[in-house]
């Protein structure tokens, strides 16, 4: 999950300068409307000098904690937790709640209307969906997901972001509080067969990747299509739970990471497209491939319990087998 650095023009309270501007520099990417600078880290995915071999050097108050995202997912090591029900979605399904698509120079973001949000799922409290953006590696054929389940890497993963209603849009608490933001991480995987321009929902989306192929290029999202149409087949009852972080610097681990079992199957055609349409700078640039963190050391990981009426059920059934066999013979 990324967040960007940015200027703010307003009051420290009580903070210290360093501690103030390592907040402030997760607002931008959260908070529309505010006027960003450069990165307070120069950080990157495709040079040595910056890329996420030397995150923990270069920006070592947070990547270089002990609680770092993406993690690879041990299916077998998830414990159960009944706590893990199922979330409620609140406007989903509204077809006008993506506003805005942007080339950051370093994925492309999505930033959602003020009306939508998720609670349940665990979740201490409601947190206000902010903003969506994409993890890829190069084409469908390279995968580039950053969290991977079992060693294996998707072709691509969505993150939404979301942040404690509670808070009030105010992303520079978020980041200081272990639980602030709440992250959905969806994988995505080709669609079998010879498929093309599949889901619909899919195909609008990625025809704004042409108008956007240059850093800091964005444009409106015409209504139409929802978050519901882009999470297409996703048992969205069926997840992973664990406390990591972003996985951007500054890299605060201020984020409640849910991913979910389920994959969007997308198109090859579709996926393809984000790593051959849009440049992390100008149209002279290198196209924007292998966009991902690599998996930092594993985390407690939990899932929900296996259910009790169904074991109840096996356990009967078995009990009823053993009667009937011993009244023939």
């Amino acid at each position: 999950m990324r967040l960007y650095s940015c200027w703010l023009t307003q009051r420290r309270t009580g903070a210290s300068k360093m501690n103030w501007f390592v907040a402030a520099f997760a607002v931008c990417a959260l908070v529309p409307g505010v006027h960003c600078a450069s990165d307070s880290v120069a950080w990157c995915y495709d040079q040595a000098s910056c890329n996420d071999a030397q995150w923990p050097v270069i920006a070592a108050e947070f990547c270089n904690g002990t609680r770092q995202s993406p993690i690879n997912i041990v299916s077998a090591s998830a414990k159960g937790d009944s706590n893990l029900v199922e979330f409620t979605f609140r406007n989903f399904s509204s077809t006008s709640a993506l506003k805005k698509i942007k080339n950051t120079g370093k994925t492309v973001k999505v930033t959602l209307a003020s009306h939508v949000g998720i609670s349940g799922g665990g979740l201490s409290e409601s947190y206000d969906s902010l903003q969506f953006h994409l993890h890829w590696g190069n084409g469908s054929s390279v995968p580039g997901s950053e969290h991977t389940v079992n060693g294996k890497r998707y072709p691509m993963e969505l993150h939404i972001v979301n942040s404690k209603s509670s808070l009030n849009g105010n992303t520079t608490l978020a980041v200081a509080d272990s639980t602030g933001l709440a992250a959905l991480g969806f994988f995505i995987e080709e669609m079998s067969g010879n498929a093309t321009g599949q889901p619909e929902s899919w195909k609008n989306l990625t025809s704004y990747l042409t108008s956007i192929t240059e850093k800091d290029q964005s444009a409106t999202i015409a209504a139409g299509f929802s978050l519901d149409d882009l999470l297409v087949g996703v048992d969205r009852s069926k997840y992973y739970r664990y406390l990591g972080s972003l996985t951007t610097p500054n890299c605060n681990e201020a984020v409640v990471w849910t991913v979910f079992k389920d994959t969007i199957k997308v198109s090859k055609d579709l996926i393809d497209l984000f790593s051959t349409t849009v440049r992390i700078s100008n149209s002279t640039s290198h196209l924007m491939t292998n966009v991902y963190r690599n998996v930092q050391a594993a985390q407690s990981v939990t899932t929900q319990a296996k259910s009790s009426v169904s074991s109840t059920c096996y356990s009967l059934g078995l009990m009823t087998l053993s009667i009937a066999l011993g009244l023939r013979t």
